[in-house]
Order: C-alpha cells, then sequence, then structure tokens
C-alpha cells in the first residue's frame, strides 16, 4: 500500500476484524501507549468493531496530558512576566494549571504566541534581543528531537536570550510502571509507531520478557491500528510475549540514529512526573550540564510554587487506564473542552476530549457485534474526520 485512503480500505479492515474474531478463545486486555492511537480507535468505533474478549485500555500516550501541574504551573509564571515572550504549540495554551491557563495570561497582557517549531520560537529569540525568549517543550521521544536540535542551534548561534521549559518523558519506564501496578489490568501494549521511529525497539525486548506481555509497535491509520491488534491476539493466544513490528514503513529496530545522537549529546535522562501518575523513575529528560544555561526553569529561578489539582477531575484514573472518560462524573458536563477540568479533555490527543469529540457521551453503549453481524466496515473506516478540538 502506498496512500493513506489504502490504510481506510473497508474490505481489508472486514478481513482483519473476521481473523481477530475467529482467533480470540478467551478475554484480553490490550493498552494503545498512544493519544493518536486513541483518537483513531474512538473516531472509527474500532473498539465498537472488536470482539467482545478484546478490551482496548486507553493508555498514558498523551503529552499535553501528562505534563505535571506544576511545571503548567512553572509556564503560567515565566509567561506573565514582561521581559518574556512565550512561545507555545497552541494545544498547551488551555491546559489548566492550579487556577488559570495561557490563555488568561495571554488576556492578562502576556506576550504568549502559538508557533508552529521550535526554531520559530528561536528565530523570534534572534528578532527581539531584548526580550526572553521561552519555547515550552513537551513531550516523548517523537517531539524531543526537534528541540534539542533548536538548543543546540541557540548554543552554536550565540543566541543567549533564547531558553527551553522542558518536559519530555519517555515510554518504556511508563509501560515498566503500569505493569509493576497493583491495579494492573494490561495483558500486551500496541507501542506508539512514532516513538520507535526515533528510539527503535532496543528497550522492548526486556520489557516483554521480564513482564510477559506482547508488545507490538503499531502506526496510527484504521488499518494499522487493527493489524496491531491481529498481530497482539495471536501472540496471547499462543502465549508468546515478543516485540514485534507491524509499522516497519516507519521504524527500522535502531531508530534515527542522528536524533538519538541528538538526544544523547544535548539532554540527560532523569526522573520525571507525569500528571495524574507521580513520580517514574528515569521517564523523562532534562537539559545536560553543557546546556544548562538555557534551561528556563534554572534561569527564572522558577521555585516554592504549590499546586493544586480539581477534587472532581479524574484525569489521572484516565491516563493509567483505570477509567473510560465517559464514567467520570465530570464528563461533558462540568468538565468540557472550552472549560476543561484536566488536560486529557483539552488535548488535541486525550482520551476524554476523543470521547467528547467522536460523541462517546454516554455510560450505556451498544453491545459489541459478532463477526457474522458486525456493520459493514466501510461504515467506520471511511468516516469523514471531525475538527480537532
Amino acid at each position: 500500500m502506498k496512500y493513506i485512503d489504502e490504510f481506510q480500505d473497508p474490505d481489508l479492515a472486514r478481513r482483519l476484524l473476521d481473523e481477530i474474531h475467529s482467533g480470540v478463545t478467551r478475554p484480553w486486555a490490550l493498552m494503545e501507549v498512544c493519544g493518536g492511537q486513541t483518537h483513531t480507535i474512538i473516531r472509527h468505533g474500532i473498539d465498537q468493531l472488536l470482539p467482545d474478549q478484546v478490551e482496548l485500555i486507553h493508555g498514558p500516550g498523551c503529552p499535553v496530558c501528562v505534563t505535571p501541574l506544576d511545571v503548567i504551573d512553572k509556564a503560567l509564571e515565566i509567561a506573565s512576566r514582561p521581559e518574556v515572550i512565550f512561545c507555545s504549540f497552541g494545544d498547551m495554551l488551555r491546559v489548566p494549571g492550579t487556577n488559570r491557563d495561557l490563555f488568561q495570561v495571554r488576556g492578562e497582557g502576556g506576550d504568549v504566541r502559538v508557533v508552529y517549531s521550535p526554531l520559530d520560537a528561536l528565530r523570534i529569540a534572534q528578532s527581539n534581543p531584548g526580550r526572553e525568549v521561552v519555547f515550552f517543550g513537551i513531550g516523548f521521544e517523537t517531539t524531543a528531537p526537534p528541540n534539542a536540535m533548536t538548543v543546540y542551534q541557540a548554543r552554536k548561534l550565540g543566541i543567549p536570550n533564547f531558553s527551553l521549559l522542558v518536559s519530555h518523558v519517555r515510554v518504556p519506564p511508563a509501560i515498566e510502571a503500569i505493569m509493576q501496578s497493583p491495579s494492573c489490568r494490561v495483558q500486551a501494549f500496541l507501542a506508539a509507531g512514532h516513538v520507535c521511529s526515533v528510539m527503535g525497539v532496543d528497550e522492548y525486548p526486556e520489557l516483554a520478557e521480564r513482564f510477559r506481555v506482547p508488545i507490538v509497535v503499531t502506526g496510527f491509520e484504521p488499518l494499522d491500528i487493527l493489524e496491531g491488534v491481529r498481530r497482539t491476539v495471536l501472540q496471547l493466544e499462543r502465549g508468546e510475549h515478543t516485540v514485534d513490528n507491524a509499522y516497519p514503513r516507519a521504524v527500522r529496530p535502531e531508530g534515527n540514529l542522528a536524533a538519538r545522537a541528538m538526544l544523547e549529546d544535548v539532554f540527560e535522562v532523569t526522573d520525571r512526573a507525569w500528571r495524574g501518575i507521580g513520580v517514574i523513575p528515569d521517564s523523562g529528560w532534562r537539559l545536560s550540564e553543557r546546556y544548562r544555561d538555557y534551561d528556563a526553569e534554572h534561569r527564572f529561578s522558577v521555585t516554592g510554587i504549590d499546586t493544586k489539582e480539581p477534587a472532581e477531575c479524574r484525569s489521572g484514573e484516565v491516563l493509567q487506564g483505570l477509567l473510560k472518560p465517559h464514567e467520570c462524573e465530570a464528563f461533558g458536563t462540568t468538565c468540557t473542552p472550552r472549560n476543561p477540568l484536566g488536560a486529557t479533555m483539552v488535548s488535541s490527543e486525550g482520551a476524554c476530549a476523543a470521547y467528547y469529540l467522536y460523541r462517546r457521551l454516554d455510560l450505556t453503549t451498544a453491545s459489541t457485534p459478532t463477526a457474522a453481524s458486525a456493520p459493514s466496515a466501510a461504515s467506520v473506516a471511511s468516516r469523514e474526520a471531525s475538527p480537532v478540538v
């Protein structure tokens, strides 16, 4: 297949669904560790087409959602300073801090700008030598390389008024933390293909062997998800637990060596707090000593910030896969994309946003159809895209 529409082919989707239905003999719980995959699953109704025995659990795969509250509050504090131009991707602006968000800071006079690349922020710093320019660097292994490259360029070009507020996290330690949780029900993982396109798959075999769980690297189109589920179920039914690359068009075993070298130069591994989950050892990056002068947290000495999550927000349980979004009492009522209680409702990759956007609003859903009686996959795989929240 060469074109995107081929990865939404309803006939191929039906064949994959038939194989999954015919191959399942017992209940299995699979976790997708990517918010983009979650949106594909909910948008196309993939979870409703799978057999009753296959449950998809939404994991902490949304980079905006897992950015800890104290980092959000530090961003708000820095962005409020008159000498600062604060740059961010747009989906961070409505993420709630303890008392406000970046939109409110901008409304109060803060110079908060939406950019489409960290290099845009670097150019703003070059054009405004009398101002401090800060870029909000969040995300998984996918967005870390361009942020690392931007810091590298700032140092190389001698641009002193640029800095990075870092909140980067790593997927493998999160998988380890999930499997070590006493409440864990996960029996297999659909690994995020874009993360593995950068980092490769080196860190996954040890996890698969230690916890005896299949890990299948999966893409983001409907057929990618279905093929990932098919391979995962096949391993589970056979009692196997290996790493399987179902996304070879983008993922090489070694990943992107140039990107990995840039990460090793600019960042160093550190413990990192995940919003709604807590601190996971070795699960994040911070700027290495060589680039510490470009660390906004150090440059602006943002300390002593007290944070407080809304008591009624259960996004932490959603991020851990313990709760489906529509099972939260606040979902769709006191918590909406316009007035979110937590980041999972406002982020374009958040599970709550997916359920709200694609109208999964009710606690009771129709029973999952069998392979023989399921509606045509054409009605699912070819649905038109809705606007991103």
